[in-house]
């Protein structure tokens, strides 16, 4: 759009937001054109700098969406990301002839919305189990403190009371832990057989019974909790590598002298559109102003 603007007289003005710029073809790569995306000033191309495609991607991040997700859909797109690896290390082990990183499609979206409604579903239930244990919980309670009372009242020390009732909540709360851990672990296995289930689906692949589901994610399930520390790291590179993009083309039509005025500016709110820079540029003569104000 921007080349056009310089090899067509026709068009005077255009105003450019970026998008996808994992698509980008670049310098040096195989998938580059004659008229590459990046490098386009002369200035960058100088530097011999490159980005690759982890770098492309990572451009695409936007630090106000991450900013905006709750805590619970925020770790949904960490399992997601597990999920993801894992099914990699399947496809490796199992369908070595599958590419390096096959395309599977926006499956996890629909993951995240079924994850989403589990939960408020899953939350609901909690709340009702829990009042429905309360009268247990203080039949125990209660248990524990009389028997404690007749054990210990005779030597005068009340303070056991307090002790036995901590003993007891820490010995349900360590009970409680231990089965949710499991519980959850397997809730979490389940998401992941079927999120392979669906992958090996949308690439025509057919599901063998010789594959090891519960093996690969137990090889993987120790290291997921480090996903969304890395991945909040990377992602943290977002912005810097849009900018660099951004001002990689407003150079490139700064370059070109008197024949173009150009400018970058934030137009939206980058909470609602995370493609929130424009670069506005028109031909001097192009006469905008005025044939806007004869209208």
């Amino acid at each position: 759009m921007i080349r056009t603007l310089l090899e067509c007289e026709k068009v005077r003005a255009v105003i450019s937001i970026g998008c996808c710029y994992n698509l980008l073809s670049e310098e040096g790569f195989a998938n580059a054109r004659i008229q590459y995306g990046f490098p386009m000033s002369c200035g960058v191309k100088s530097v011999n700098l490159s980005l690759g495609k982890s770098s492309r991607d990572l451009a695409c991040q936007s630090a106000e969406r991450w900013k905006s997700l709750g805590k619970d859909a925020g770790l949904h797109n960490f399992e997601l990301h597990a999920f993801r690896a894992a099914f990699q290390m399947v496809l490796h082990k199992y369908f070595p002839e599958v590419g390096i990183s096959p395309s599977i499609g926006r499956q996890g979206k629909a993951f995240r919305r079924k994850q989403q409604r589990k939960i408020i579903k899953s939350e609901l239930q909690a709340e009702e189990s829990t009042y429905s244990d309360l009268p247990q919980m203080a039949c125990n309670m209660e248990e524990a403190c009389s028997v404690t009372h007749s054990g210990e009242s005779e030597a005068g020390n009340t303070s056991g009371v307090r002790l036995d009732v901590d003993a007891l909540f820490t010995k349900m709360s360590l009970h409680t832990g231990s089965t949710c851990e499991r519980t959850m672990s397997t809730y979490k296995y389940s998401l992941f057989e079927k999120f392979c289930q669906s992958g090996l689906c949308r690439l025509r692949l057919k599901p063998s019974d010789d594959i090891n589901f519960h093996g690969i994610w137990k090889e993987v399930e120790p290291y997921v909790s480090l996903i969304g520390i890395y991945w909040s790291l990377r992602a943290a590179f977002g912005p810097l590598l849009e900018t660099l993009i951004l001002l990689d083309r407003l150079l490139f039509l700064q370059e070109q002298g008197d024949v173009l005025e150009s400018v970058m500016l934030p137009i939206f709110d980058p909470a609602i559109s995370p493609r929130n820079v424009a670069i506005i540029a028109k031909k001097p003569d192009a006469g905008i102003s005025s044939h806007h104000s004869s209208r």
